[in-house]
């Protein structure tokens, strides 16, 4: 069963597409029908399956999330304890656990079935740069 592991370096919170890489992966392995399964490595972000159209779902869903998950320092926040990296980590790892960190995405005649307007992103949680691990597995 083909698999391999994408980085993605972040600039901070946001998303951050990587649709063409698996897209590549899933190409080059001449799978007619299958699922890939897409796996991040770590605790402080997530995946996401979102539209790739419009850049204003992707500003609304982060500030979706900076208003329902706010930083430490936050008076509504005075209830965290886990501080010690920073006033981002603990949200990071809220919002990690609010979304996916593995997403499948069935594969028909050697493509990903994803429509029209559907991007693949990665969902950085933490304000600062990141080099972040991505499994993508195919089997059929």
């Amino acid at each position: 069963m083909p698999q391999t592991m994408l980085s993605v370096s972040t600039q901070g919170q946001g998303l951050y597409e990587f649709t063409d890489q698996a897209d590549a992966f899933v190409r080059n392995h001449h799978v007619g029908q299958g699922l890939l399964t897409v796996f991040v490595r770590h605790t402080s972000c997530s995946l996401l399956i979102q539209e790739n159209a419009d850049p204003d779902v992707q500003r609304d869903l982060r500030t979706f999330f900076g208003r329902l998950v706010p930083p430490s320092i936050h008076p509504d926040m005075s209830w965290v304890v886990h501080t010690a990296e920073g006033p981002d980590d603990m949200p990071a790892h809220i919002k990690a656990a609010l979304t996916a960190v593995s997403i499948g995405i069935p594969v028909n005649a050697g493509r990903l079935m994803l429509g029209t307007w559907q991007g693949i992103y990665l969902f950085e949680h933490r304000d600062q740069p990141h080099r972040r691990e991505i499994v993508l597995h195919l089997s059929t």
